[in-house]
């Protein structure tokens, strides 16, 4: 599997755009605000049908224009497709649209079915704030490698998430004496189904990478312990009276966090509040190195590397890391600096530059 080619259209500072990309390795060099991380935002959202760096449908959507276009030609060991997502403030013209939609071959797909037909591993620099960041990004971050991989996580994160919002709107209503607590039976039971499976599967991820990750490479030993908020019939009784108070739901996956530490001596070190920056980097490298082994695992099939302007981050020693991996997958590399990267590679590598 690897992206042949990208078509944007009105996607943040392109107005008209098409790009073409090595099986193996293509350079995007230019300097900063050119476009690079714009360029990979729309490769992403491709992968996932999200962006990873904003909620809001209309921050992807060139100003003053109402549509949005990514188009991408991905050669899979089946056959070749066509994915496209068509970005929209809402409406267009007169006309109420969905902010997004997705397309397989020009057919019409729900995200649960467009999402992970291309996978792609994500580097770049802000990667740091998810250990020094909120619980958000890491939740974030789980759920966007779950969904490449499993069709039922994304089925129960959908369901999960609309179930939520369902919940909590009746938990005002509650609070207001204009519904009784015994209408919140069906969404109970809706949300501990479905968070069972994802609290299970996020489980299994990051247990995966302790075990496996990185161990073929001299990073450091690091680890991911899981905080879950386990939701049950006796929790949800539990926060009861607080939930209606608050009029949100306190227990879940949408609480769930993870945690790095760093494993030396007898007990391990936390790397938020007790790591340098430069093991807060490394900690990210082996998470990312382990999402790679994760996804080929599952799969059966390595995803795209997309590395965004990282190498000024990293030392020799642990570039050169990075580099042993190029070879394994199709890799995308952004940089402002060709000689981050080396001749040897710009050699090998396609070059676009912006």
């Amino acid at each position: 599997m690897y992206l042949i080619s990208i078509s944007l259209d009105n996607f943040r500072s392109y107005k008209k755009k098409k790009f073409h990309f090595s099986p193996n390795l293509s350079i995007i060099i230019g300097p900063n605000a050119s476009g690079k991380t714009n360029l990979l935002e729309a490769i992403f959202l491709l992968a996932i049908g999200k962006s990873f760096r904003t909620d809001e449908t209309h921050d992807m959507i060139s100003e003053a224009q109402e549509v949005g276009r990514v188009k991408g030609e991905v050669k899979t060991k089946d056959k070749d497709v066509t994915l496209e997502v068509m970005l929209t403030r809402g409406q267009v013209g007169s006309i109420p649209t969905p902010y997004k939609k997705y397309m397989e071959n020009g057919i019409s797909k729900r995200l649960v079915d467009f999402a992970g037909i291309l996978r792609a591993t994500l580097f770049w620099p802000e990667d740091l704030e998810l250990i020094i960041g909120s619980p958000v990004r890491r939740r974030r971050y789980m759920d966007f490698v779950l969904m490449q991989i499993d069709r039922e996580y994304r089925r129960s994160l959908l369901s999960y998430e609309k179930g939520l919002r369902q919940r909590n709107k009746l938990l005002e209503l509650i609070r207001e004496g204009k519904a009784g607590r015994g209408q919140l039976i069906f969404w109970n039971q809706l949300l501990i189904k479905n968070g069972d499976y994802i609290a299970g599967k996020r489980e299994e991820l990051l247990e995966f990478m302790n075990r496996e990750s990185a161990k073929d490479f001299d990073i450091g030993r690091f680890q991911l312990t899981y905080d879950r908020s386990v939701i049950s019939t006796l929790r949800l009784e539990q926060y009861a009276q607080e939930e209606i108070v608050s009029g949100s739901t306190l227990v879940g996956p949408h609480r769930d966090d993870f945690f790095f530490e760093i494993l030396e001596g007898e007990k391990p070190r936390n790397l938020h509040h007790f790591g340098s920056r430069g093991e807060q980097r490394l900690g990210i490298l082996w998470m990312k190195l382990a999402e790679l082994h994760f996804i080929k695992a599952n799969t059966l099939e390595s995803p795209l590397l997309i590395l965004d302007d990282i190498f000024s981050e990293l030392d020799h020693k642990h570039r050169e890391i990075i580099f042993d991996i190029i070879g394994n997958q199709q890799t995308i590399i952004t940089t402002t600096d060709e000689h981050f990267i080396g001749k040897k590679h710009t050699k090998d590598g396609t070059i676009i530059t912006l």
